[in-house]
C-alpha cells in the first residue's frame, strides 16, 4: 500500500459472542462504541488490518442491521462473517469449514408475484461472494485444518474426540441462510429438495449478502459445521462455540489475514 492509498477497513462480524471476545484479544489501541445496542469495537486486528468486531446477534434482521452500521457508520470496505452452521450437504461432518460462494435466503417466498428464493425488487435469488477473499480463506481454512501450528495446537485430542472431529475438511458452495434452526430430519429433507446445491444452513448470512449486495460492498462468509441439522443435531452449542468455534475463526482469520493490504 502506498501512501497515497486509503487503507482498507474490514468489518467483522459474528453471531457468537465468544468469537468477538476471542479476536478482542488480538485488535491493538481498541476503542468502543454502541450503536443499536451492539458494541462495535475498532482498532488494528494481528497487527495487519483496520478492523471493526462486533458481535451481531442471531437472525437476518439483526445481521442486517448490524452491517449496515459497519458501511454507514464506520465506512468498512469488506465484510467478512464467521460462525457455524448446520450441515446439509451428504458427507459434511462437525468440524468441516464451508466457505461460501453463494447465498441464498431458503425462507424468501414472495410467489406468485416473484420466483421463489428471488428477493423482492433485486431480481436475484443468490449473492456471489468475494473471489479474491474466498481464495484466501480457503487457503487459511486448508492450512488450519491441516495440522501444524493450527487446529492440532489450538486444541486438545479429548476435545477433538468429545465433538468427533477427525480429518476435517474444507469446502466452497452454496450457503442457505433463514430465521429457523434446522433440527430434524424432515425439515433437513425437504431444504436438501428445494435447494439440492445447498451445502450449509445457518441464520445470518444471505441477509449480510443483500445489505452488501445493495451498498457494493465485497462480502465473504466462512462456517464450521456444528451439527448435522437433522434429529441428531443435539450438541452443546455453548461447549461448541467456546472449545470449537472460536478457535475456528480465530485461526483461520489470522492466517487469511496475515498478508492482508
Amino acid at each position: 500500500m502506498t501512501s497515497n492509498q486509503k487503507e482498507q477497513r474490514i468489518g467483522i462480524m459474528s453471531a457468537m459472542a465468544e468469537e468477538v471476545e476471542s479476536l478482542l484479544s488480538e485488535l491493538s489501541n481498541p476503542t468502543s462504541e454502541v450503536h443499536g445496542k451492539r458494541t462495535y469495537y475498532k482498532g488494528r486486528l494481528f497487527g495487519t488490518v483496520e478492523a471493526v468486531i462486533v458481535f451481531s446477534r442471531w437472525g437476518k434482521v439483526a445481521a442486517a442491521a448490524t452491517t449496515a452500521i459497519l458501511i454507514e457508520r464506520y465506512n468498512c470496505d469488506e465484510i467478512i462473517f464467521t460462525g457455524v452452521a448446520g450441515g446439509v450437504q451428504h458427507g459434511l461432518n462437525v468440524g468441516d469449514v464451508v466457505v461460501a460462494n453463494r447465498l441464498v435466503q431458503h425462507d424468501m417466498n414472495a410467489t406468485p408475484i416473484f420466483k421463489r428464493f428471488e428477493i423482492p425488487l433485486l431480481g436475484v435469488t443468490e449473492f456471489s461472494t468475494s473471489d479474491f477473499r474466498r481464495v484466501q480463506l480457503i487457503k487459511a481454512a486448508n492450512a488450519f485444518v491441516s495440522g501444524g501450528a493450527g487446529l492440532n495446537d489450538m486444541t486438545t485430542k479429548e476435545q477433538r474426540q468429545k465433538f468427533h472431529i477427525a480429518n476435517p475438511k474444507v469446502i466452497t458452495g452454496l450457503t442457505a441462510s433463514g430465521d429457523k434452526f434446522f433440527a430434524s430430519k424432515e425439515d433437513l429433507d425437504q431444504l436438501r429438495k428445494d435447494l439440492p446445491e445447498c451445502t450449509c444452513v445457518e441464520m445470518e448470512g444471505a441477509a449480510v449478502a443483500q445489505v452488501c449486495h445493495e451498498h457494493d460492498i465485497p462480502f465473504s462468509i466462512v462456517r464450521v459445521i456444528s451439527d448435522s441439522a437433522d434429529d441428531n443435531a443435539d450438541i452443546d452449542f455453548q461447549e461448541f462455540v467456546k472449545e470449537i468455534a472460536m478457535v475456528y475463526s480465530h485461526g483461520i482469520l489470522e492466517l487469511a489475514l496475515a498478508t492482508s493490504n
